[in-house]
């Protein structure tokens, strides 16, 4: 295969809540090694970056700014300098929309509403932030999915904590993370098209060589959906979100893994 761009999923992909899955981080190793780019797209948007950064290194994989996204960057793309943002989400929601001139209110009338996956999430925060919305705030959401792979098994997601807020003010959200337009240029904006120039003395490339960019994920609606969106090959491994039982048969059988280490030795080889 000639160098691509290989985007990885983080949670169900390479970690179950803070237990890596097994061989990834050598695996990855391997991948850079063969002349591939890395980098990484969740839409898990509570942690800043550095805290992503922090988490990858501790599971043995280097990474660096750039290299990741997250939901909450995308939102930062929503908003403009100035406007009140009210965060019924996590820290890394913060960092965003403050990185790009926002000013922060906790209750009352604000400009937006961003919603995202906290834990603490309670009654007075979905008052907090259904009052703003009926007051005229615009809703967004890094995510609306529904569920998110831990370590004991799927827990509640960012699209739970939104269907309240949803169903209180009777507004949909702008979501901005996979498979939704915001992400995908998101990924555009960082890393093109996905293709890399041949190695050195690897020779021309062939039309039926490699493929644009592959998105590795566990989940077939917004992993599965982004690789589509963006013209890129769909690695589906099955770590997290997806079942062996429930993969579909249209999926190219060479592009479906148990898990990240075999999916990538196998186009390795």
């Amino acid at each position: 295969m000639q160098p691509t761009t290989w985007l990885f999923d983080l949670d169900g992909v390479l970690w179950l809540g803070d237990l890596p899955v097994d061989g990834a981080a050598a695996a990855l190793d391997r991948l850079r090694a063969a002349g591939h780019r890395v980098g990484f797209c969740t839409n898990n948007s509570y942690q800043p970056i550095g805290a992503y950064l922090a988490k990858l290194a501790g599971h043995g994989v280097a990474a660096s700014a750039g290299e990741v996204l997250t939901s909450a960057v995308a939102v930062s793309a929503l908003v403009t300098p100035g406007e009140s943002v009210l965060v019924c989400a996590g820290p890394g929601v913060v960092e965003a929309v403050q990185s790009v001139g926002c000013r922060l209110v906790e209750h009352g009338t604000a400009d937006v509403v961003v919603v995202g996956f906290h834990r603490d999430f309670d009654y007075d925060a979905m008052a907090a932030a259904t009052t703003a919305v009926l007051g005229g705030a615009r809703l967004i959401a890094t995510n609306d999915d529904p569920i998110y792979p831990a370590a004991d098994g799927p827990l509640p997601g960012c699209g739970a904590i939104l269907a309240s807020i949803e169903r209180a003010t009777g507004q949909r959200a702008v979501v901005a993370g996979k498979p939704n337009p915001p992400m995908v240029d998101l990924v555009r904006r960082r890393f093109g098209d996905g293709v890399l120039p041949a190695r050195p003395g690897a020779g021309p490339a062939r039309p039926d060589s490699g493929v644009p960019g592959v998105f590795v994920g566990d989940t077939l609606r917004t992993d599965g959906d982004l690789a589509v969106a963006l013209g890129w090959q769909f690695g589906l491994v099955l770590t997290g979100n997806t079942t062996a039982a429930s993969v579909p048969h249209d999926l190219p059988a060479e592009w479906v893994a148990p898990d990240v280490a075999t999916l990538i030795d196998r186009h390795l080889a």
